[in-house]
């Protein structure tokens, strides 16, 4: 589940450096590398220095996504001293579809779950996704529009409604042959948690999954989401953190 997603949206590219992937042209740029990045020392600090270079001569941020397990061991440590901070630690978790897809979800009666497309639908979830979290998402709808239109068969976007309010979204990408298909999304307005709405959308999704024959599926889950997933059937295998630099944080 390392890498990027097999066909990138208009205006994303990628790029490779050494051991890592590096993806530029979405909200923010994202680098990846592989479980040992095979480099130490002084050539680890140099190639820690080239991403932070390349993203503020674009005047961006960039998150570098670290496992649990990742290697070398110092490897945090020196993005922390080139200006990489950490953020909110997830849980890596992994489920088989065949358990998630069984049964019919059970919601509220005036709830409803449906896959959308729409650049209408997109907003509406870009407008949810900000009040839940009181921050400007709205370019998620952009984002979502654009893996949409390049791959349409490699993502699924579902939308839970309560008398036609978006209550909550999730979307479901697909990585070519892979074995895995990846969650995302999964906000949930307030007053509507704890009424089984999540759970309906890893159902519909893990249906989805299992019907194009997709073996597991993969979440970083949040302190929120893991113990819902964790009582459907989804196992940690490890953790992720995303080590973030901005140009506008202070000392840069």
């Amino acid at each position: 589940m390392r890498g990027a997603h097999p066909t990138p949206p208009a205006g994303v590219t990628y790029e490779k450096d050494g051991p890592l992937l590096r993806i530029v042209g979405e909200t923010r740029g994202f680098v990846t590398g592989p479980r040992d990045l095979g480099v130490r020392g002084r050539e680890l600090d140099e190639l820690i220095i080239r991403q932070r270079e390349f993203f503020a001569a674009r005047g961006e941020r960039v998150e570098w996504k670290i496992r649990g397990h990742d290697e070398p061991a110092d490897l945090t440590d020196r993005l922390r001293s080139a200006g990489f901070v950490p953020e909110d630690q997830e849980t890596v978790l992994v489920g088989r579809t065949g358990e998630l897809a069984v049964g019919k979800p059970v919601l509220p009666e005036c709830v409803t779950v449906r896959r959308v497309s729409d650049e209408a639908d997109l907003r509406r979830i870009g407008a949810m996704e900000s009040a839940v979290w009181g921050i400007d998402l709205t370019w998620l709808a952009t984002e979502l529009l654009g893996r949409i239109t390049a791959t349409p068969d490699e993502i699924a976007v579902c939308v839970a409604e309560a008398d036609g309010e978006v209550i909550s979204a999730a979307w479901l990408l697909f990585y070519g042959d892979s074995e895995f298909a990846g969650l995302r999304g999964g906000s949930t307005v307030a007053d509507w948690r704890g009424k089984g709405v999540y759970r309906a959308l890893v159902a519909t999704r893990a249906a989805l999954a299992a019907a194009r024959g997709v073996a597991y599926l993969h979440v970083d889950a949040s302190d929120d989401s893991a113990p819902i997933l964790r009582r459907l059937g989804f196992r940690a295998i490890t953790t992720t953190t995303p080590y973030v630099w901005s140009p506008d944080q202070p000392g840069n």
